[in-house]
């Protein structure tokens, strides 16, 4: 059984954040709930929350970016494209079956449309002008194997 003392956590904390996370969870599995270094806690599943939902807006940027090389530079066509495409679409709907990182996706999609804009644009030497203003796709379509068009 884990026996910390407030500071002692807070140097775990610190030193070896899995080995803390151990702690806190034994800790709620025994009901020791004034053991548990809330503070931290809070800290770090809010920063888990963070990631991830930085992590499906990259996913989601790249996965449009490429579709946008894919779509208006159809003749420098390439398999790391598609297998960009394909990768992302499985990447995210692993990561999009709970309904909060999906609402985000969806809640974000314009902002996240406008980013893959820039960096196609920057990655095409194509003006961003020549894409879209508006995202042409919802998140399924997106995420649907039809997205290829072929």
């Amino acid at each position: 059984m884990v026996t910390k003392t407030l500071d002692s956590l807070k140097d775990l904390y610190l030193a070896d954040e899995t080995a803390w996370l151990d702690a806190m969870a034994e800790f709620i599995r025994a009901g020791r709930l004034d053991d548990v270094d809330f503070p931290h806690l809070a800290e770090y599943l809010n920063d888990m929350a963070n990631r991830d939902r930085k992590e499906v807006s990259t996913r989601l940027r790249l996965l449009i970016m490429h579709l946008l090389k894919w779509i208006y530079q159809a003749k420098k066509r390439t398999a790391s494209w598609r297998a960009t495409v394909v990768h992302q679409q499985a990447e995210l709907e692993d990561d999009l079956e709970g309904g909060v990182l999906r609402r985000h996706a969806e809640e974000s999609l314009v902002a996240i449309y406008q980013r893959a804009v820039k960096y196609a644009a920057r990655e095409t030497n194509l003006a961003a002008s020549t894409f879209p203003k508006k995202c042409p796709w919802t998140l399924e379509q997106l995420l649907s194997a039809e997205v290829l068009g072929d």
